[in-house]
Order: structure tokens, then sequence, then C-alpha cells
């Protein structure tokens, strides 16, 4: 009797956790963080080919920093909603679009 009464409880627990970390939202983004990284890489490879200047390089570097902190205050409340997602993927866009530009531009290192 014991046993199921501890049984219980252990399931009882489990349960609640479980319904206050779905109710409390979800956090994670898997697409944002794949977005972000892939837009470094973007970053280090220009800066490796010579494609950007090391000035190129500290705004896109910068505009990516700023992004990463709007994400984490964005969660800090402990939930992503869906139009914090939408506007994290617009600076994201927004971020592509300018590495794009910078990396295809006529101003190429010149060391």
């Amino acid at each position: 009797m014991k046993k199921v009464c501890v049984f219980i409880v252990a399931a009882s627990l489990v349960v609640i956790l479980s319904a206050g970390n779905i109710l409390a939202g979800n956090t994670y983004d898997p697409k944002i963080q794949e977005r972000i990284t892939k837009q470094q890489h973007r970053i280090d490879q220009g800066i490796a080919s010579g494609n950007l200047t090391s000035t190129e390089a500290g705004i896109l570097q910068d505009n990516l920093n700023w992004v990463k902190a709007e994400e984490t205050r964005l969660k800090a409340d402990g939930k992503l909603t869906e139009r914090e997602r939408e506007r994290l993927h617009e600076m994201l866009d927004n971020n592509g679009h300018m590495i794009y530009k910078k990396k295809h531009n006529a101003i190429k290192r010149l060391y």
C-alpha cells in the first residue's frame, strides 16, 4: 500500500510539473538558433575569403549580436509568443539581406 501511495504522489508531481511547462510556453525555437548559427558562419566565411572588410564584418557582427540580445530579452519572461518569433525572424531576414549585400559589393579587403 505504501508503494502505491508513493507511486501516485510521484506520478502526480510529474503531471503537475509537465502541465506547468506547457502552460508557461516554450522558449526554444530551433529555427531561430539555426539561422543565427548560419549567419555567424556566413560572416566568418566572408572575413576569411576577403569579401568582407573588417568594418563591414564589425557592423554585421554587431547586428547579429543585437538579434541575440533581443532573443534573450524576449525569452526572459519564460515564453516566446508567435508574434515575438515572427519579429525575430524579420530581424534575421534583414540581417541576412545585409550580409548578402555587403559580401557582394565592390569593396574588397586589400590585405
